[in-house]
């Protein structure tokens, strides 16, 4: 069978994709393995509309339940190749399948950089998360640390110190990278304090992140007690199939699209966090509106081809 669109991945703006895709009577798969991507790491997202209190697992799934409702497939797995031979797109998953299509939208996502240390994976969910936006309110009046020291660090700290007791930034560097205004504004608030020169060796606690361990005492001390970590050191988009495609990418590599979430190779698009739109805001509501706008771009320029 030779679909309409393959979608690479399985984020929400594959899901929305697929729904508007469908709605649009265009027969669509999603290839991908993790169902909701990232998001379903997410312990709780509470800033989706409708859905104001709901786990990044549950969100993905219903996400998913509704492409298939409508129509869409889904193949649970991981694609490795994508080459253009006589127009049509063929897909190649790393279970050693192929499928065909005559267009493409890819909703790759980001990588979140880690810590790389022991026990990071254990504590996700469990006082350890990657997105200050998605989870900060869980920390409302309790102690929290922040490990980074650019914008996303800084602007997450300052964000944090309006909902949490107490935040600690974590940085290896001698001093804060971020813009100067939100440096400043950081550090006016007097429930900050700010570590410099020192990393996270260690993550800690019993059924829950409690305490990070230090590369070097801070007042004495080698630990610092928590309630939670960020961290935000920064993302990096999947940029292994857009290196194959030869897509045009920015200089850290996320596909640069324009209003349709096109791409500049025919037949390709992408949308959600692996792009250059929405500002890069990268959140669940922007993924969904690019993944819609880029099915809704889809449709007509099928049409038009079919004419």
């Amino acid at each position: 069978m030779t679909y309409d669109i393959a979608i690479v991945g399985s984020g929400p703006a594959a899901y929305s994709a697929s729904i508007y895709a469908s709605r649009y009577k265009l027969s669509n798969i999603i290839i991908g393995k993790i169902i909701g991507g990232t998001i379903s790491e997410a312990h709780k997202v509470c800033n989706y509309p409708g859905l104001p209190d709901i786990s990044g697992m549950e969100l993905g799934m219903k996400f998913e339940a509704q492409a298939k409702d409508l129509g869409g497939e889904v193949a649970y797995e991981s694609v490795i190749d994508i080459k253009k031979i006589d127009g049509i797109f063929h897909i190649y998953s790393d279970g050693k399948k192929e499928y065909e299509a005559k267009t493409v939208i890819l909703t790759t996502g980001t990588e979140r950089n880690k810590l790389m240390l022991a026990d990071e994976d254990k504590y996700l969910g469990k006082g350890l998360s990657y997105c200050a936006t998605c989870d900060a309110m869980f920390y409302k009046d309790k102690t929290v640390a922040i490990v980074g020291g650019k914008n996303a660090a800084v602007m997450s700290a300052t964000m944090l110190s309006d909902i949490a007791k107490k935040v600690y930034l974590i940085y290896r560097g001698t001093e804060l990278l971020g813009e100067p205004m939100w440096v400043d504004q950081l550090l006016a608030r007097k429930n900050v304090e700010i570590i410099l020169k020192t990393l996270p060796i260690g993550l800690e606690g019993e059924n829950r992140l409690e305490r990070i361990k230090l590369s070097q005492p801070y007042n004495g001390e080698q630990y610092v007690n928590v309630d939670g970590v960020f961290i935000e050191i920064g993302s990096e988009p999947n940029a292994a199939l857009s290196n194959i495609l030869g897509i045009d990418v920015d200089e850290k590599k996320y596909i640069k699209v324009d209003s349709t979430q096109a791409t500049n190779i025919d037949g390709i698009w992408a949308a959600g966090d692996c792009t250059t739109a929405s500002n890069g805001f990268r959140q669940v509501v922007t993924a969904v509106g690019e993944g819609g706008i880029a099915a809704n771009a889809i449709y007509k320029y099928l049409s038009q081809k079919a004419r």
